[in-house]
């Protein structure tokens, strides 16, 4: 019996294990798109495998990859198209896993504006936010209408795309997202169209993935930071009226109308698979921006992203 006394108090004494620390840098400021890792936060799974996460939605859009490639934080949510760019230009980049698996980028206009086809556009100016990704987009989209680059002003618009296209500072926006710009044009009396990409010769890729510098990376913890957003996907698309719930819930600037819409059209888009990897996709990608001129010659899909599930 005093065995059994003494093993329990040891017990009760041990202090429970450290969790390990892991920052993830967001793309843009908080939106549905980041539902699973703000769903995993609250319902406990990122505990569950003994993370800690740290969420830092950034200051400069631009700046999330090119931190994790410099060791300032341990994963960076990005896009497909930026990260061969990135590849290409030799950051030390690799794709871990997918957060958003279908485009959701678009070029928006007015929908009862002067722009009514992608070939008006000659001569007037395009918003955009992330330098590189949505030009090598464009560069595309105005292919198939007899425009290049130098036929239209880019303008830095940095977050302010909608903003900038309804007060008339441009005539269309690249990198828009048709979950999010289009409802809040909406709610704001001023209805958007969009030119959806993959319906204009870019190839269809991941919209939003998760990228890490494959010299520094812990495998396990990224392993287990996507088992968490897996499972927080899962309860998602089984519970869509909870999951908002707990979304907005995070931080009061969520709920609102705006969040709302975004939230039930984001839903269908999430990668139910996030570690798994369409080599296929990649592939054809790093072939359009080489044959679009936009990189030097193609890199093999292990350069440029891995599927960890399967190492």
């Amino acid at each position: 019996m005093k065995y059994l006394i003494t093993a329990a108090t040891l017990l009760v004494a041990t202090p429970a294990l450290a969790q390990d620390k892991m920052t993830v840098l967001l793309d843009w400021f908080l939106n549905p798109d980041h539902g699973p890792i703000i769903v995993a936060e609250e319902l406990g799974y990122f505990a569950d495998q003994d993370l800690e996460v740290e969420i830092i939605p950034p200051a400069d859009p631009s700046a999330p990859p090119k931190l994790v490639a410099a060791s300032q934080g341990d994963i960076a949510v990005s896009y497909q198209p930026s990260q061969h760019l990135h590849v290409a230009e030799g950051l030390p980049l690799v794709r871990v896993g997918t957060l958003v698996a279908t485009p959701l980028n678009c070029l928006l206009v007015l929908k009862d504006g002067p722009i009514q086809e992608i070939s008006q556009l000659k001569g007037g100016t395009i918003g955009f936010s992330v330098a590189g990704v949505e030009e090598a987009v464009l560069t595309a989209m105005l292919g198939r209408h007899g425009l290049t680059l130098d036929d239209v002003e880019m303008v830095n618009v940095n977050f302010s795309l909608s903003p900038s296209l309804m007060s008339g500072q441009v005539d269309a926006v690249i990198g828009a997202y048709r979950n999010f710009e289009l409802n809040q044009m909406e709610i704001e009396g001023v209805e958007g169209r969009c030119f959806y990409v993959e319906e204009e010769g870019v190839p269809t890729y991941d919209e939003l993935i998760y990228v890490a510098n494959p010299d520094r990376m812990d495998v396990d913890q990224i392993r287990r930071f996507l088992r968490a957003t897996e499972q927080a996907t899962q309860f998602i698309v089984n519970n869509p009226e909870a999951s908002w719930e707990l979304f907005k819930g995070y931080a009061p600037e969520l709920d609102d109308a705006l969040n709302a819409k975004a939230w039930v059209d984001t839903l269908p888009r999430f990668a139910l698979r996030p570690e798994a990897l369409d080599e296929g996709r990649y592939t054809r990608f790093e072939a359009f921006l080489a044959e679009s001129g936009l990189v030097d010659g193609t890199r093999p899909v292990s350069q440029i992203a891995i599927d960890l599930g399967a190492e």
